[in-house]
């Protein structure tokens, strides 16, 4: 018997009458809220197709200035000037001759709205004329499209020492040298290796102060290190900028007068290379200021002046009583913390603080001068974590009792239960109460790889999380083509930094209030879990949005998870900000008020006032075909990499 086939006509109107039942069912079962109907449609969208969630938002690399049907732009934010293309409202440079001199005050943070007058910019940051998707990691690490950063000044000061080269006229490639190692970062690393172990695993976070380009942090990452780089914005140019551009953890930042934004016992090694801080100077405050931050058995390493004076000081212009007498007072304070000597390897040298539940030994310990005073004894705030804008002393941070068990190497570090956590130093938090806050956070993220499948090809290189808990986040999109900046907010309940960095992740605190120590174009991916609601009556919620346009990359991600009602207002505001966006019901249940925002922020570019969207072989430079030179010496360059 024949089958008799059903008429397309047939089809259509079936699968017509399917969603209009389901949207009937889903609005008599709904009682949340006006966004649950827009969380809803998303809903059924997946129910009567086979499409995903994503057929009306697009993860991939590409130019579009489509807006979404229905969609009313309540408020318009207009670009900015040309000439704030890597506006860093924090690090204003015409605002930093304000302020002191005198221990680098004025490269610090002086933010608009902070008693100066100034208020901060309503306008959207601009791309450069040119800018282009960055290469993919770990090519971005050798090259940068340089309209990305139009700065030509390294490639000639910076020349034989290898920072960064000018290849044709549309690439910078970055060799992978530095002031104190020019023949490359892995050579350099390779003579560390011999006294710090970073094969087993046990040093994982490295704290780079002075970073140049971060050449040591992009080359450790191969290694399974990874390091939180910082220097101040264009001592000299544009290096932080280039950091994050190649894919290298980095802020902009300074030893000046204020602590450091991280917890006690953060990092598993803290390096200097010729990075023109005055270890000896204060009283020994900037050592102590390291070592709050470097975990019991952590290492200081120290390369170029003073050490190994004697052969170095015509180079360095200096004086041989000058040096030696820096050196000198260098060994006295690194006695007095107790730290134990470990090596002198010609112009470098290696200390390592005592580790944990181990008596410092007499020949660590200067018999001669009186221990420092401890910080709990002087006028610092009692809570150790509370260090945001508080100022820097020559003291000692104690450590907490009972909180300093070993870590274990990475990546066995990522899953284990931290020390704090099971000391008990996060009040509420129990073993129990953190491993169920990791099943959840795999739970949401396997939720975010169905809506959104890049994040589970490689497409985020740099990932900010800006409320980030433990860390659950970061460990459910682990991955070694990236990397995530985990943001514990000042305003957070619990203070967990510290678990982070015991996990193997990287992070520092910040207050979302204020923009972030970063150029603009920094993020591939911003993920928020709560923030505005966080926020709430704290400070304007389109600052913080802004904020997030101006550190993401063009065409990069926003996830956002929220109250219902808390994202209907960001979806409003966000609407005037050349934003592409869906929302999304709780992984759970429709009927449960948390939502999740996704967005892609569009490509445009300074001087482009309408974003017309553009071709993709004009965003790339043409086909495969007609590639300058550069760019395939770039490409070959990726091909042995990724044999390597």
């Amino acid at each position: 018997m024949a089958i008799k086939q059903r008429s397309p006509l047939a089809m259509v109107l079936a699968v017509g009458l399917c969603c209009f039942f389901y949207l009937l069912g889903a609005w008599h079962r709904s009682g949340y809220g006006k966004g649950d109907s827009i969380a809803m449609a998303i809903n059924h969208q997946a129910a009567c197709s086979s499409s995903s969630t994503t057929t009306s938002l697009t993860f991939d690399t590409h130019h579009s200035n489509d807006t979404a049907a229905g969609e009313e732009e309540e408020y318009q934010f207009p670009p900015c000037p040309a000439s704030m293309a890597d506006y860093t409202p924090c690090h204003d440079q015409e605002r930093a001759m304000k302020f002191p001199r005198a221990n680098m005050v004025y490269r610090e943070r002086h933010c608009p709205d902070s008693g100066d007058g100034e208020r901060r910019m309503r306008c959207l940051v601009p791309a450069p004329a040119g800018y282009r998707t960055p290469f993919a990691w770990p090519r971005s690490r050798d090259y940068v499209p340089f309209a990305n950063a139009p700065y030509k000044s390294l490639t000639v000061e910076k020349a034989v020492q290898n920072w960064v080269q000018r290849e044709g006229e549309s690439l910078l490639r970055f060799p992978g040298g530095g002031t104190q190692f020019p023949g490359g970062a892995d050579k350099y690393i390779d003579r560390l290796s011999a006294v710090v172990p970073f094969a087993d695993g046990s040093v994982r976070t490295v704290l780079d102060t002075g970073c140049g380009v971060a050449s040591l942090g992009a080359y450790l990452d191969g290694r399974g290190v990874i390091a939180m780089s910082f220097a101040p914005r264009d001592s000299h140019e544009a290096q932080v900028q280039f950091a994050l551009e190649r894919g290298v953890p980095a802020f902009i930042g300074v030893l000046g007068s204020i602590k450091l934004p991280f917890p006690p016992r953060s990092f598993d090694m803290a390096h200097c290379s010729r990075c023109l801080i005055p270890w000896a100077s204060n009283d020994g405050m900037y050592m102590m200021e390291i070592d709050r931050v470097l975990r019991p058995g952590g290492y200081w390493v120290l390369s170029g002046p003073p050490i190994n004076w004697k052969a170095n000081h015509k180079a360095w212009e200096r004086t041989e009583s000058d040096l030696a007498a820096e050196q000198q007072k260098i060994e006295e304070y690194a006695a007095m913390l107790c730290w134990e000597k470990l090596a002198e390897l010609n112009d470098i040298a290696i200390w390592r603080k005592t580790p944990p539940n181990s008596s410092p030994s007499s020949s660590s310990c200067s018999p001669q001068s009186p221990p420092p005073p401890t910080c709990s004894n002087s006028n610092s705030n009692s809570n150790p974590n509370d260090v945001w804008y508080k100022n820097m002393e020559a003291c000692v941070t104690p450590a907490v009792s009972g909180s300093e068990g070993e870590l274990r190497p990475f990546p066995e570090r990522m899953t284990a239960v931290p020390p704090r956590v099971a000391g008990g130093e996060v009040a509420g938090m129990t073993v129990e109460a953190y491993e169920e806050e990791n099943r959840r956070w795999e739970k949401h993220v396997g939720g975010y790889k169905k809506v959104n499948y890049r994040l589970r090809a490689g497409r985020y290189r740099n990932i900010l999380d800006m409320n980030a808990g433990v860390g659950g986040f970061a460990a459910a999109v682990f991955s070694p083509k990236s990397w995530v900046m985990n943001v514990v907010p000042t305003v957070a309940e619990l203070s967990t930094l510290g678990v982070v960095y015991e996990r193997g992740f990287i992070g520092m605190y910040h207050d979302w209030c204020e923009a972030f120590s970063t150029y603009p174009r920094s993020y591939d991916l911003i993920h928020g879990n709560g923030v505005f609601t966080l926020y709430k009556d704290k400070c304007k919620m389109e600052d913080i949005l802004l904020e997030m346009d101006r550190i993401l990359r063009p065409e990069g991600t926003v996830i956002l998870r929220d109250d219902v009602e808390i994202l209907l207002k960001v979806k409003r505001i966000a609407s005037g900000m050349r934003w592409k966006m869906i929302m999304a019901n709780h992984e759970d249940s429709p009927h449960i008020p948390e939502k999740v925002l996704y967005a892609v922020k569009r490509y445009w570019t300074a001087g482009d006032k309408n974003s017309e969207p553009e071709s993709e072989e004009k965003k790339t430079g043409g086909s495969s075909e007609e590639k300058s030179s550069e760019e395939k010496t770039a490409s070959s360059s990726e091909e042995k990499g990724s044999e390597e």
